[in-house]
């Protein structure tokens, strides 16, 4: 039985919390769960869990399981995954906004002999990028668009004082780079980063947000040129009830990477 630690008990470390202590993940167990304020959350997870489970601070899991689950605020997203990886943990994140500034941390890995894991997240067709990468790609577009309460509280919408619920047509809030949207929307383009770091890299992988009044869900596309194929990817989220800006299917997809360690029969690249 592999231990897991969580780090991070919002919207999607409940999520991950709840489908280890109801037995969804076999060979997999709940062992810690990580917190900036461990007395708060140890209330907040007995509420929630039923049960109790040990609550320490996110910075200090590292060795407390083999493998750990990383879904923390992303300034603090080194503090915790550093020594994680420096104590040999596997560790599995959709921080792909966070890994963007932190690339060394594949170094690291190395060096404590852990390994960092950038699972799907939100979107589909990682692996054909990956694939088409070996090759050549002449061009990577994606467009997001998302509606007004998933955006609200993005940091360059706060920054610049816009109101979006007060919105009644799209309106576009950034275009350029995925390197430069992952700085002014760190917690909303994990997608788009992860996107960056599976193909052509984050400063070649052309990025579009935009806010639509009209869409309940949270949407990507993405189009690729290559000399392999012409790749097109498309993907509706429902957003989770806690965090908007967060679609269900996100924390699905890090136990689906959890589930891949011990997996005797593996699908896809």
């Amino acid at each position: 039985m592999r231990k897991v630690a969580i780090a991070g008990f919002g919207a999607i470390g409940k999520v991950l919390a709840r489908r280890l202590i109801d037995g969804g993940m076999p060979g997999f167990e709940l062992a810690v769960i990580g917190a900036r304020d461990p007395v708060r959350t140890r209330v907040a997870v007995e509420a929630t869990l039923k049960r109790a489970v040990p609550v320490v601070v996110s910075t200090e899991i590292a060795g407390k399981a083999d493998v750990l689950l990383e879904c923390v605020p992303t300034p603090a997203f080194r503090s915790v995954v550093e020594p994680a990886l420096l104590a040999g943990m596997t560790v599995i994140t959709v921080s792909g906004a966070a890994l963007l500034d932190h690339m060394d941390l594949a170094d690291v890995a190395r060096k404590g002999g852990g390994q960092l894991i950038l699972a799907t997240g939100a979107i589909v067709g990682l692996d054909a990028i990956r694939a088409a990468r070996l090759g050549r790609i002449d061009s990577v577009r994606m467009v997001t668009r998302k509606p007004p309460k998933s955006l609200a509280t993005a940091k360059q919408v706060v920054e610049d004082g816009k109101d979006l619920m007060a919105l009644t047509a799209p309106e576009c809030l950034f275009k350029g780079t995925a390197r430069e949207g992952a700085r002014r929307f760190p917690a909303n383009v994990n997608v788009a980063a992860a996107i960056a770091l599976a193909g052509a890299g984050p400063d070649h992988t052309m990025l579009e947000i935009w806010t639509d009044p009209a869409v309940e869900r949270n949407t990507h596309r993405v189009i690729i040129e290559a000399d392999t194929a012409r790749i097109e990817v498309a993907i509706a989220n429902v957003p989770s009830d806690e965090n908007p800006g967060t679609g269900r299917i996100t924390a699905l997809s890090m136990l689906a990477a959890l589930e891949r360690l011990g997996a005797p029969l593996v699908i896809g690249t």
